[in-house]
Protein backbone atom coordinates (compact mmCIF):
# COMPACT_ATOMS: atom_id res chain seq x y z
CA UNK A 1 0.00 0.00 0.00
CA UNK A 2 2.93 2.17 0.32
CA UNK A 3 3.60 2.46 -3.53
CA UNK A 4 -0.01 3.28 -3.96
CA UNK A 5 0.21 6.33 -1.72
CA UNK A 6 3.93 7.07 -3.08
CA UNK A 7 2.51 7.24 -6.68
CA UNK A 8 -0.74 9.27 -5.37
CA UNK A 9 1.67 11.78 -4.02
CA UNK A 10 4.12 11.63 -6.95
CA UNK A 11 0.54 12.30 -9.18
CA UNK A 12 -0.38 14.98 -7.13
CA UNK A 13 3.45 16.76 -7.46
CA UNK A 14 3.38 16.81 -10.69
CA UNK A 15 -0.32 18.40 -11.45
CA UNK A 16 1.17 21.87 -11.26
CA UNK A 17 3.03 21.31 -13.93
CA UNK A 18 0.89 20.18 -16.87
CA UNK A 19 -0.85 22.98 -15.92
CA UNK A 20 1.83 25.27 -17.43
CA UNK A 21 3.53 22.54 -19.80
CA UNK A 22 3.44 23.48 -23.31
CA UNK A 23 2.19 27.11 -23.02
CA UNK A 24 5.33 28.79 -23.70
CA UNK A 25 5.08 30.84 -20.22
CA UNK A 26 7.81 31.21 -18.61
CA UNK A 27 8.52 28.75 -15.76
CA UNK A 28 10.05 31.91 -13.34
CA UNK A 29 8.73 35.53 -12.80
CA UNK A 30 10.82 38.44 -13.76
CA UNK A 31 11.45 41.60 -12.57
CA UNK A 32 10.83 45.16 -14.76
CA UNK A 33 12.86 48.00 -12.34
CA UNK A 34 11.54 50.86 -10.97
CA UNK A 35 7.96 50.16 -11.85
CA UNK A 36 5.10 50.98 -8.92
CA UNK A 37 1.84 52.54 -9.17
CA UNK A 38 2.48 56.32 -9.93
CA UNK A 39 5.03 54.98 -13.43
CA UNK A 40 2.35 52.61 -14.42
CA UNK A 41 0.05 55.23 -14.56
CA UNK A 42 2.15 57.26 -16.86
CA UNK A 43 3.14 53.94 -19.07
CA UNK A 44 -0.82 53.58 -19.21
CA UNK A 45 -1.69 57.37 -19.92
CA UNK A 46 0.94 56.98 -23.21
CA UNK A 47 -1.04 54.35 -24.65
CA UNK A 48 -4.19 53.95 -26.43
CA UNK A 49 -5.55 51.64 -24.05
CA UNK A 50 -7.07 48.46 -24.02
CA UNK A 51 -10.23 47.33 -22.09
CA UNK A 52 -8.15 44.82 -20.16
CA UNK A 53 -4.97 47.36 -19.73
CA UNK A 54 -5.26 49.31 -16.48
CA UNK A 55 -4.03 49.04 -12.68
CA UNK A 56 -6.17 46.94 -10.58
CA UNK A 57 -6.91 45.49 -7.54
CA UNK A 58 -6.75 41.99 -5.85
CA UNK A 59 -8.62 42.51 -2.36
CA UNK A 60 -7.94 38.28 -1.56
CA UNK A 61 -4.27 39.32 -1.01
CA UNK A 62 -4.46 43.34 -0.93
CA UNK A 63 -2.25 43.36 -3.87
CA UNK A 64 -2.36 46.41 -6.30
CA UNK A 65 -1.75 45.22 -10.14
CA UNK A 66 -0.94 46.69 -13.73
CA UNK A 67 -2.21 44.48 -16.90
CA UNK A 68 -0.43 45.73 -19.83
CA UNK A 69 -0.06 44.99 -23.45
CA UNK A 70 2.82 42.52 -23.61
CA UNK A 71 4.01 41.44 -27.38
CA UNK A 72 5.31 37.79 -27.09
CA UNK A 73 5.06 34.23 -28.71
CA UNK A 74 2.12 32.14 -28.35
CA UNK A 75 -0.12 34.66 -28.67
CA UNK A 76 0.55 36.06 -25.09
CA UNK A 77 -1.16 39.45 -24.86
CA UNK A 78 -1.00 40.88 -21.16
CA UNK A 79 1.41 40.20 -18.55
CA UNK A 80 -0.02 41.02 -15.12
CA UNK A 81 2.74 42.90 -12.86
CA UNK A 82 2.97 43.66 -8.89
CA UNK A 83 2.75 47.52 -7.79
CA UNK A 84 2.09 47.38 -4.30
CA UNK A 85 1.94 44.35 -1.58
CA UNK A 86 1.76 44.47 2.48
CA UNK A 87 4.08 41.23 1.83
CA UNK A 88 7.53 43.25 1.35
CA UNK A 89 9.27 39.76 0.36
CA UNK A 90 7.27 40.72 -2.73
CA UNK A 91 9.38 43.31 -5.25
CA UNK A 92 7.41 45.76 -7.06
CA UNK A 93 7.69 45.45 -10.64
CA UNK A 94 7.50 41.43 -10.33
CA UNK A 95 5.79 40.03 -13.62
CA UNK A 96 3.13 37.65 -11.42
CA UNK A 97 1.34 36.09 -14.60
CA UNK A 98 0.21 36.98 -18.13
CA UNK A 99 -3.16 36.56 -20.08
CA UNK A 100 -4.02 34.97 -23.41
CA UNK A 101 -7.53 36.14 -25.43
CA UNK A 102 -9.45 33.38 -26.70
CA UNK A 103 -11.95 32.97 -29.38
CA UNK A 104 -14.79 34.85 -26.58
CA UNK A 105 -14.74 38.29 -26.54
CA UNK A 106 -14.99 38.63 -22.85
CA UNK A 107 -13.00 34.92 -21.85
CA UNK A 108 -8.99 34.83 -21.60
CA UNK A 109 -6.62 32.72 -20.29
CA UNK A 110 -4.91 33.47 -17.18
CA UNK A 111 -1.36 32.16 -15.76
CA UNK A 112 -0.25 33.24 -12.07
CA UNK A 113 2.48 32.06 -10.65
CA UNK A 114 1.48 29.61 -7.52
CA UNK A 115 5.36 29.24 -5.92
CA UNK A 116 7.94 31.45 -4.56
CA UNK A 117 11.18 30.24 -4.57
CA UNK A 118 13.05 32.96 -2.50
CA UNK A 119 12.65 36.58 -4.60
CA UNK A 120 11.60 34.52 -7.74
CA UNK A 121 7.98 33.25 -8.41
CA UNK A 122 7.51 29.99 -10.07
CA UNK A 123 5.25 27.45 -11.38
CA UNK A 124 2.46 29.17 -13.36
CA UNK A 125 -0.98 27.83 -13.30
CA UNK A 126 -3.75 28.08 -15.73
CA UNK A 127 -7.88 29.04 -15.14
CA UNK A 128 -10.20 30.75 -17.39
CA UNK A 129 -10.65 34.32 -16.35
CA UNK A 130 -13.67 36.64 -17.29
CA UNK A 131 -14.19 40.34 -17.84
CA UNK A 132 -17.09 41.96 -17.05
CA UNK A 133 -19.06 44.22 -19.78
CA UNK A 134 -17.53 47.46 -18.09
CA UNK A 135 -14.27 45.74 -18.27
CA UNK A 136 -14.52 47.16 -14.39
CA UNK A 137 -13.95 43.61 -13.22
CA UNK A 138 -11.79 40.59 -13.96
CA UNK A 139 -13.07 37.00 -12.27
CA UNK A 140 -11.20 33.85 -12.26
CA UNK A 141 -11.67 30.37 -10.46
CA UNK A 142 -8.58 29.11 -9.58
CA UNK A 143 -7.68 25.60 -10.41
CA UNK A 144 -8.42 23.21 -7.58
CA UNK A 145 -8.29 19.54 -7.75
CA UNK A 146 -9.29 16.05 -6.18
CA UNK A 147 -8.06 12.94 -7.14
CA UNK A 148 -10.37 9.47 -7.26
CA UNK A 149 -8.94 6.54 -6.31
CA UNK A 150 -10.48 3.15 -7.13
CA UNK A 151 -9.07 -0.26 -5.70
CA UNK A 152 -10.53 -3.39 -7.26
CA UNK A 153 -9.83 -5.92 -4.12
CA UNK A 154 -11.61 -9.14 -6.19
CA UNK A 155 -9.79 -8.21 -9.18
CA UNK A 156 -9.97 -10.82 -11.92
CA UNK A 157 -7.17 -10.96 -14.65
CA UNK A 158 -5.00 -8.95 -12.84
CA UNK A 159 -2.45 -8.28 -15.73
CA UNK A 160 -5.23 -6.86 -17.77
CA UNK A 161 -7.34 -4.84 -14.97
CA UNK A 162 -5.27 -2.92 -12.88
CA UNK A 163 -5.84 -3.40 -8.66
CA UNK A 164 -5.68 0.63 -8.12
CA UNK A 165 -6.51 3.20 -10.65
CA UNK A 166 -6.17 7.18 -10.31
CA UNK A 167 -8.43 9.83 -11.91
CA UNK A 168 -8.08 13.58 -11.75
CA UNK A 169 -11.38 15.04 -11.39
CA UNK A 170 -11.82 19.02 -11.31
CA UNK A 171 -13.87 20.00 -8.57
CA UNK A 172 -16.91 21.73 -9.08
CA UNK A 173 -17.11 25.81 -10.06
CA UNK A 174 -16.37 27.85 -6.76
CA UNK A 175 -17.41 31.72 -6.26
CA UNK A 176 -14.60 33.28 -8.45
CA UNK A 177 -12.11 35.31 -7.50
CA UNK A 178 -10.32 38.10 -9.11
CA UNK A 179 -9.72 41.83 -9.72
CA UNK A 180 -11.33 45.18 -9.27
CA UNK A 181 -10.15 47.97 -11.70
CA UNK A 182 -8.96 51.27 -9.92
CA UNK A 183 -7.42 53.09 -12.69
CA UNK A 184 -8.67 54.32 -15.03
CA UNK A 185 -12.22 54.56 -13.49
CA UNK A 186 -14.31 54.46 -16.68
CA UNK A 187 -12.31 54.35 -19.07
CA UNK A 188 -10.97 57.45 -17.61
CA UNK A 189 -13.60 59.46 -19.46
CA UNK A 190 -12.73 58.10 -22.54
CA UNK A 191 -13.86 55.22 -24.81
CA UNK A 192 -12.03 52.01 -24.62
CA UNK A 193 -9.77 51.17 -28.08
CA UNK A 194 -9.99 55.10 -29.28
CA UNK A 195 -6.72 56.55 -29.64
CA UNK A 196 -6.43 59.57 -27.61
CA UNK A 197 -4.24 62.30 -29.18
CA UNK A 198 -2.01 63.89 -25.96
Amino acid sequence: MDSRLSLIVLFMALMPLLAWAGSGIPKQSVVIPGLDVDSMRIRLDETDMQPLEGIWYYPDEEMTLGIERYRAPHNIGYRIILLDAPDINLVPGTVIGYIESSAVDNKYRLWLYSQRDRLTLIKPLECVATLNASATSFTFDPPHWKVKVRVNIARFLPSLFRGVSITPDKVEERLPVGFRKIYPEGGDGNPFNRVRYL
